[in-house]
């Protein structure tokens, strides 16, 4: 099946699911803003790529205003985050990014990422430092307040080839 993989990454970890899932599937791997100028005739799967901001996939409106015309293709959408694969909320998030319709054709997942604030722009690290200070002040935090304080800190990786499997099988499959 001839397949794109296409991404907008902030920090890098998109951006290496990309190329994970791109080498994998055998697909061709096109950051957004050249695979804006792509025809997308020859291909029977598209698969687009954006890193989580306050539950949003970012970028995700480019894809979205392209479902009509890619309508008998599968098309899949991933979102990278710094939040681990098992966080109760990933689910609800991924999918209030998608219409009810909309999720009838598109498959979504979530692969874990991290943060890099070495290569985050500084209004992101402005968002950041402000919602750490915002959970540090908050009185009774919960265990899991706790914990996402002390990860979201500083930078980390919890990236994983792994997590590309269930993209792999909903293409294949």
């Amino acid at each position: 099946m001839k397949t794109i993989v296409i991404y907008y990454s902030q920090t890098g970890f998109t951006k290496r699911y990309a190329q994970w899932i791109a080498e994998a599937a055998g697909a061709d791997c096109l950051e957004l803003g050249a695979a804006k100028k792509k025809d997308f005739t020859a291909y029977e799967a598209i698969i687009f790529g954006g890193w989580a901001c306050g539950g949003r996939i970012s970028k995700i409106n480019w894809f979205k205003g392209n479902l009509d015309k890619w309508g008998h293709k599968k098309l899949i959408a991933f979102c990278v985050g710094a939040s681990p694969v098992d966080s109760p909320e990933i689910e609800l998030a991924l999918k209030g990014n998608f219409h009810e319709s909309e999720l009838e054709r598109v498959s979504v997942f979530y692969c874990p990422g991290g943060l890099n604030y070495e290569k985050m722009p500084a209004a992101s690290k402005l968002m950041m430092k402000m919602f750490i200070k915002m959970l540090r002040a908050k009185k009774d935090k919960t265990e899991a307040e706790e914990e996402m304080i002390r990860m979201i800190s500083g930078s980390y990786d919890i990236s994983d080839k792994k997590y590309i499997a269930p993209i792999l099988e909903c293409l294949r499959g």
